[in-house]
């Protein structure tokens, strides 16, 4: 069996990092991913990816991306459901990363915060 994504595209927010309970960093992003071919309207569809990033890749992610971002992400793609407080169950579908690669370099903020 093989499950390996390779996506790259834009991030569509800032990077939320949290550490679990044994201090482990995750960080959760959203990826803007365009299609290949124009819709019926001519127009280019984008697919929003929701990417899980583990340990020090997460840390790396948030210290140095921001929203709009550039970023290539290895991964695999994982299921997982669950019930909510209105006891509907709730279908997440998102990718564990593997590795992360920035790929549009600092954004400006963060060039201007070191000069």
């Amino acid at each position: 069996m093989i499950n390996q994504v390779i996506l790259v595209g834009r991030l569509t927010k800032d990077p939320e990092i949290r550490y679990t309970s044994d201090g482990a960093p995750v960080a959760n992003i959203t990826l803007a991913v365009s299609r290949q071919f124009r819709n019926a309207a001519g127009e280019i569809d984008t697919d929003f990816v929701q990417c899980t990033v583990w340990r020090r890749a997460a840390e790396n992610t948030a210290n140095y991306c921001r929203k709009g971002s550039i970023v290539g992400v290895t991964g695999r793609i994982q299921t997982r459901n669950y019930e909510n407080a209105e006891r509907n169950r709730v279908y997440v579908t998102e990718v564990i990363a593997d590795s992360i690669r920035f790929m549009g370099g600092k954004p400006r903020e963060l060039v201007e915060q070191e000069s």
